[in-house]
This record gives structure tokens, C-alpha cells and sequence, in this order.
């Protein structure tokens, strides 16, 4: 088993962690939810049986029948698919099934909107590298009709000032550990090994020199080889939970060990270097680019207010503008 703790083969061992993919710049967008009509409860959409022929009349598409029914939806006249609606009900995970119906139903909505608003105005971009033809046509249509100002220095000097414990650099630490490995869900065999782990904790404030032949002897991690030596470790490079407490620590040896996923970690800090300030030119065009992401995200969701707002949806609630929102 890995041991997870963070430590680069290259400096001195250990084993690094996971990173989850980013979600798609529209998804993000749409993490602004549209808010619902006054009166409607969120997630209200309204079931109907997919009818025999293609065409059904409008007030057919606000009559529930079971529960097993999926919503009739149409944007403009255009119907949204049943077999749409259940392949997207796959990325929107909920804890009831009404949730994940709404949202599945919203994002195809949304999506038919920008569809037909790129037609309209005749947008037909070429898709960069790794992008499909529907992507580009968003990426395209938001182009051209949301404008987004960029923060002037004084907002990102004044939104430094605010938040000056960001901007911080993390500290560093060196470190050893022994890992006295066991399974997670594994009761008894945590309690022996906490106790195997205090043990060494008493051998090692004994005789420290002995680390390097403990860790040989008992870690169940590849650093053993090199005493148990982590190397230099920032934050990210562990499992949060080993991390959270690992930089609580001071210089010196840990006189409780440390518990992980992976068991419980005997463990000495060798050096220990604080964060510092950083200085505002440093971090200037990062705070520009994170302040220009929340307006445009803020944009975007009132963009999408207004397609909502001039567009004859039925079968889901949702509120739109009549105007343009972005300021």
C-alpha cells in the first residue's frame, strides 16, 4: 500500500497524492444556479409521459401522471428528449432524484438556449484543440456577447489590502516519519499499532540517533531506505489529514504519533521554515485573474438569466430578466 505521505523519490521517498480533474469553464458558470419563479419550490419540474406522436399541446405538458414519467420540456418549441434528459442525469449527482431531474433538466435547457441564440447570430467558430463543435459554439456565443471589464489596480490593491493572510507563502518543512501501516476499517489492529508507535516515540526521546534504524526496521513506507527521510514537503504534497497535522508541529521529534489513512505515523520535523508575506507586485496579476473570474462567472449566470427571461420555456419553473443585469 502507498503510503501517501507526500515525500518525492527524487528528494527522499514517500508517496505523492491524487488530483481530480477541473470541471468545464461553462459548467462553472452554471454553478450559478438559475433561481426558480416565485412561489416554485427548486427542483420543480413537471412530469409527463413522452406522448406517441412528436407534437403534444401546451397544457398537456404541465400534467403529472407517475412518478416514473419523465418531464415533458420544451425551449421555444424545441423538445428536449427524454433520452437526453436520462444520459444527462449522469452528471448531476443529487440525494433525491427530483434534484438531479431539475438540474439534468436546467443544464439541457440552458444548452438549447446558447444553441439557438449562436444560429441566430449566425456564430460558426473553428473548435481549438480538445473542444467539441458545441463547446466552441458556447465558448464563441459568451465571447461575443458577454462583456467582462477587467478589475483596475486600484481593486486589486484594495483586495490585497483585505486579505493579506492569502498571500502568504506556505511553509516548509523537513521531515522523517515511521509508518506502522494497517487497514483503515481495522479496529484492534489500530489500537496495536498507536501503541507500537508510542512505543518508538519513547525509544527515539531515549536516543534520537536511533530514528534511522527504527524507520528500517518498521516503516512500512519506501523512505525507510533513506532513514525515513521525507525530504522537503510543502503543502499539498500529503493526505490532508496527515498534512493537517503535520504542519502543526514544531522542530523536534513528535511526542504523539500522527494518524492517517494509511496508520499511524511516528514522526520528526528537521526543519521548519515559516511563510513570509508576499509582495503585492507578486501576486498582482493573480488577484487580477481571480477577480475577473468572479465577474465573469456573475456575467455569465445573468446572461443566462436574460436568454431565459425572452424565451417561452415549458415544463420546467425557472426566473429569467427581461434586461440586461451586468453592470
Amino acid at each position: 500500500m502507498a503510503c501517501g505521505c507526500g515525500g518525492t523519490n527524487g528528494g527522499s521517498g514517500g508517496c505523492g497524492g491524487d488530483k481530480s480533474p477541473s470541471a468545464p469553464v461553462v459548467e462553472a458558470a452554471l454553478a450559478h444556479e438559475l433561481p426558480v419563479e416565485n412561489g416554485a419550490q427548486a427542483g420543480a419540474v413537471e412530469f409527463q409521459p413522452a406522448p406517441l406522436l412528436d407534437i403534444a399541446e401546451p397544457e398537456d405538458l404541465l400534467i403529472a401522471r407517475s412518478e416514473q414519467d419523465w418531464p415533458r420540456i420544451r425551449v421555444n418549441g424545441v423538445l428536449i428528449e427524454p433520452a437526453a434528459l436520462a444520459l444527462e442525469l449522469q452528471y448531476h449527482p443529487a440525494s433525491e432524484q427530483s434534484e438531479a431531474m431539475f438540474l439534468a433538466a436546467q443544464a439541457l435547457v440552458i444548452r438549447e438556449l446558447l444553441q439557438q441564440r449562436g444560429r441566430e447570430l449566425g456564430i460558426e467558430p473553428v473548435p481549438v484543440a480538445g473542444e467539441t463543435a458545441d463547446e466552441a459554439s458556447v465558448r464563441a456565443l459568451i465571447e461575443h456577447e458577454v462583456v467582462v471589464p477587467e478589475a483596475d489596480e486600484a481593486a486589486c490593491e484594495h483586495f490585497y489590502q483585505s486579505n493579506l493572510a492569502r498571500f502568504v507563502s506556505a511553509p516548509l518543512l523537513a521531515a522523517r516519519h515511521i509508518l506502522l501501516e494497517c487497514a483503515p476499517d481495522d479496529i484492534e489492529e489500530r489500537i496495536s499499532r498507536r501503541e507500537q508507535a508510542q512505543a518508538l516515540i519513547s525509544q527515539l526521546q531515549a536516543d534520537p540517533q536511533r530514528f534511522a534504524e527504527l524507520a528500517m526496521g518498521h516503516s512500512a513506507c519506501p523512505s525507510k531506505a533513506q532513514g525515513g527521510s521525507l525530504g522537503q514537503l510543502s503543502k499539498g504534497q500529503t493526505v490532508p489529514e496527515f498534512e493537517k497535522q503535520l504542519f502543526r508541529q514544531p522542530q523536534g521529534l513528535v511526542t504523539q504519533p500522527l494518524e492517517s489513512r494509511y496508520g499511524f505515523h511516528v514522526v520528526y520535523v528537521d526543519q521548519r521554515i515559516e511563510g513570509v508575506q508576499l509582495p503585492y507586485e507578486t501576486v498582482a496579476q493573480d488577484i487580477r485573474r481571480e477577480l475577473y473570474q468572479r465577474v465573469w462567472q456573475k456575467a455569465v449566470a445573468q446572461y443566462l438569466q436574460t436568454l431565459v427571461g425572452a424565451a417561452d420555456i415549458q415544463g420546467i419553473q425557472l426566473e429569467g430578466a427581461t434586461s440586461p443585469l451586468v453592470q
